[in-house]
């Protein structure tokens, strides 16, 4: 029987070499405004109401690095030393609002002719006549849902609704690390907006998310796709302590680099991380938290035993 865990090269495997601490990055195309108006009846009808209302969110891309550190994508959770736990269908349906039960999000990944459903959904097409192309660039995307006239029609509405929900696709929530744009297979499921929530988008974030931690556990790859911002709001939730890096003083310490911060998160979730007494992840007391006490290049001295008192003897 194969061994459960994996052999093959796996980040942590270099935990203990300072200088091999790897820092992810990730392209995630964020929407910072809101949509028009216009166009919510349109999104809510076909579930991504409440994702189109997340705005930008700063991503800690050395968090993000430590919390792969903890991977094993044999059994797609996190190994702390408490437990295990992973993000779960809950948490997408939480977080996004994006709807967890339906069909699976399947589609064809070629077209014969995708000029002509560019024209069929979005009212238009980047194709300028070329035969052939699998992807919409996100500015393409902007130009489409951000130049409404005042006078749209409830045709030009709907094609702008699809172009939004399709850059939220390929921008947030499942994004490629390699790519600027969306691939076109998710095109057709908007066809008719009624029946978007009969999918499960929910399922399929956290099925490319699963997939992106997977990949990156790999020491030679560097870019990450995926939801990030589902990931790091998960962490930051069950783990709060972990938002005070930001906000301490030494995180400008000019002698810190980022790679070193995946070093603290690592420690500090090692150290504050804990089983609670009916299985949930909390967080131990950490009032006497000293963040720069990690990076102190002189051992703590022992502590010294209390001496008796010579007049109580």
């Amino acid at each position: 029987m194969a061994s459960l865990i994996s052999t093959k090269s796996h980040i942590s495997d270099a935990v203990n070499n300072a200088d091999s601490y790897r820092v992810l990055r990730g392209r995630v195309s964020v929407l910072k405004n809101t949509p028009d108006a216009r166009l919510m009846p349109y999104l809510e009808l076909a579930g991504f109401g409440s994702v189109a209302q997340i705005r930008y969110t700063v991503l800690r891309f050395d968090l993000l690095s430590a919390l792969v550190e903890r991977w094993r994508p044999e059994t797609h959770t996190f190994h702390f030393s408490c437990r295990v736990c992973t993000v779960t269908l809950e948490d997408v349906a939480l977080q996004l609002g994006l709807p967890i039960d339906g069909s699976p999000v399947t589609g064809l990944s070629a077209f014969t002719d995708p000029d002509a459903l560019c024209y069929q959904l979005l009212g238009d097409s980047p194709g300028d006549g070329e035969s052939y192309f699998s992807g919409l660039q996100f500015t393409w995307l902007k130009a489409k849902y951000g130049q409404l006239s005042a006078t749209a029609t409830e045709g030009e509405l709907m094609c702008a609704a699809r172009a939004y929900i399709m850059h939220i696709i390929g921008g947030e929530i499942m994004p490629d690390a390699n790519n600027d744009n969306v691939h076109l297979m998710y095109l057709p499921l908007l066809a008719d907006l009624s029946s978007v929530t009969s999918y499960s988008w929910g399922s399929a974030v956290l099925a490319v998310l699963y997939r992106e931690l997977c990949r990156v556990t790999d020491p030679k790859v560097r870019d990450m796709g995926g939801c990030l911002s589902l990931l790091q709001s998960w962490a930051l939730y069950r783990m709060p302590f972990l938002a005070s890096i930001r906000d301490q003083p030494w995180s400008a310490h000019p002698g810190i680099r980022m790679s070193l911060n995946v070093l603290l998160y690592c420690l500090m979730i090692e150290q504050y991380a804990r089983d609670g007494p009916h299985g949930e992840l909390v967080i131990a007391a950490q009032d006497d938290l000293d963040p720069m006490a990690y990076y102190s290049p002189e051992p703590p001295e022992p502590e010294q035993e209390p001496q008796p008192d010579p007049e109580q003897s």
